[in-house]
């Protein structure tokens, strides 16, 4: 198994190579999804993401759905291994095996062409990865597989609602300072911020009846630790007496939640029917200084993944 600093020693200097930024990869208790995210080549090349969202899904059975956004891609993966049968200019790159191990998470890739050097030596450079296995080569037209072993984290996704008051606050702001002050203390790892909105009829609402969550891939056994930290900063930052939050910890996203935040978009929504959702489906639920955000916050779940949709007004 090779090192990142053994390819960037080899490699590093080649004019076509370009080195991924990150690849976090994300586990729950059920040990047979894994959420993968990739910070394509120097975090910036959209269209290299744009390409692998679009082929890989496409070419690999295990990979159940690719979100893109810019540089940063999102899949969702079964465990399980299959073969891929690569066609150039067609399906040319793909997730042949997924792996969960304790406390690593193992990845092989194939290619051709130059999306065998992305999948061999471009990823092998991504700055947190454990080390990486090469079976071949890619560039030219030959074909590049590569194993690329990261350490595994916990997901675990922070939802809030009801924080400001119509003279002071603002949730989406606050959210995105708690995940930029978990991962400055090096608790976490600060992914995706999602705004979902809400029934803007509600009667008991903020001014603009949002709801937002936040991504994080939290350090194996810290999870307690990260989401004491994330509720004390959260009672010390709100001005509301309604303020509520969630946790979540799966990778798969129930049917009864995408319902629950759809119908939080299209209509009134009580608090019991918030409470009975969240019972019913796993969601850790605390009240933090009253129970009317809980509706909302419970909301922030179901969409988390699909941040164009969750935006959108309905009514």
């Amino acid at each position: 198994m090779m090192r990142r600093e053994d390819i960037v020693s080899q490699c590093g200097d080649l004019p076509y190579m370009t080195p991924f930024e990150k690849i976090f990869a994300l586990i729950d208790e059920t040990g047979n999804a894994i959420e993968l995210h990739e910070y394509h080549a120097r975090g910036m090349c959209d269209g290299g993401a744009a390409w692998d969202c679009y082929h890989f899904p496409r070419t690999s059975r295990l990979i159940r759905a690719g979100i893109n956004q810019g540089a940063h891609n999102t899949f969702i993966l079964s465990t399980g291994a299959e073969k891929l049968d690569l066609i150039p200019g067609i399906c040319g790159a793909g997730i042949e095996r997924a792996e969960i191990s304790s406390d690593t998470v193992s990845i092989t890739y194939a290619g051709l062409a130059g999306a065998g050097v992305s999948v061999t030596m471009g990823r092998g450079m991504a700055s947190n990865i454990s080390g990486v296995e090469i079976h071949s080569m890619g560039g030219g037209a030959k074909l590049g597989r590569a194993t690329m072993h990261l350490p595994a984290y916990r997901k675990l996704v922070f939802g809030v609602d009801d924080t400001d008051v119509p003279g002071e606050g603002a949730t989406w702001s606050m959210m995105n300072e708690l995940g930029y002050l978990v991962e400055q203390k090096g608790l976490a790892h600060y992914l995706n911020h999602t705004i979902t909105q809400l029934y803007p009829q509600a009667p008991k609402k903020t001014t603009n009846c949002v709801t937002v969550a936040i991504n994080l891939a939290c350090p194996l056994g810290e999870e307690r630790r990260l989401k004491d930290l994330l509720l004390k900063e959260l009672a010390e930052r709100t001005y509301s007496d309604d303020t509520s939050a969630v946790f979540w910890e799966k990778v798969d996203i129930p049917e009864g939640l995408r319902r629950y935040t759809q119908n939080a978009k299209n209509r009134i929504v009580e608090i019991p029917e918030a409470e009975d959702t969240a019972k019913e489906n796993g969601v850790e639920l605390v009240e933090v200084t009253g129970p009317m955000g809980k509706i909302g916050a419970v909301a922030s779940i179901g969409l988390h993944r699909d941040r164009e949709r969750a935006v959108m007004p309905y009514y």
